[in-house]
């Protein structure tokens, strides 16, 4: 995350599994972190995810000796149809520290390994839990609500949804308006949008009615 103008605090909108880490990864580095989501709790799609997290190099991997790398993950990843090679080589190359970030700092069981479809070696990531992506996610709200009720580090506002963002004189974002019970509030500081896709989005003027009209029938577990 990087800044331009004085701050105290960094905004996280959405409260899904990249929310969480964006949130805790402030406050893990020093800063001040406000969360803001839309609905009443947190946990968004990520928590209905049931395979697990992807990850290469890790240590789980190693102990187990599965020989795999950041670039066969990478080019695993552009065969299946990835349009923007700089954001594969992000996702790729920082995968296996994420997974090993959730496990040592979450205190998190990652430790079965499978190989699904599009994957040259098991990079998977779960524990014996059913729902892996509920709780990993929930591990995450549990850090930052913690941190909330005994700091000033963390807030976390729910039932509020951030419709603008504030702009300075030279066009840098440096704030957001949400609106919460019928009033409209702002808060200061760099902005990290974590809000998902548009896929749950179907008025009629939204991205998916403009470019895959064809998909507005469709149920999505994205949303409410």
């Amino acid at each position: 995350m990087a800044t331009v103008f004085p701050t105290n605090q960094a905004i996280v909108v959405g409260g899904g599994l990249g929310g969480m880490s964006a949130a805790n990864t402030v406050v893990e580095n020093g800063g001040r972190t406000v969360l803001i989501d839309k609905s009443s709790f947190c946990g968004g799609n990520s928590t209905k995810a049931t395979s697990g997290i992807n990850g290469a190099e890790t240590k789980a991997q190693k102990e187990k000796g599965v020989d795999d790398s950041i670039a066969l993950f990478t080019s695993d990843t552009l065969k299946g149809g990835a349009k923007k090679p700089e954001l594969v080589k992000i996702l790729c190359g920082n995968s296996g520290a994420d997974v090993d970030w959730l496990v040592e700092k979450f205190n998190l069981d990652l430790s079965l390994l499978a190989r699904l479809g599009g994957h040259s070696a098991p990079r998977t990531h779960r524990g014996k839990e059913r729902f892996p992506g509920m709780t990993i996610t929930y591990a995450l709200i549990q850090m930052l609500e913690k941190i909330a009720e005994r700091t000033d580090k963390a807030r976390i506002i729910t039932k509020a949804r951030a419709h603008r963002l504030l702009m300075n004189s030279a066009g840098v974002c440096v704030g957001l308006v949400y609106e919460k019970g019928g009033l409209d509030f702002q808060e200061h500081g760099p902005v990290i949008l974590a809000t998902g896709g548009f896929g749950a989005d179907f008025t009629q003027n939204s991205l998916l009615a403009q470019y895959r009209p064809d998909l507005m029938h469709l149920p999505t577990t994205n949303g409410e």
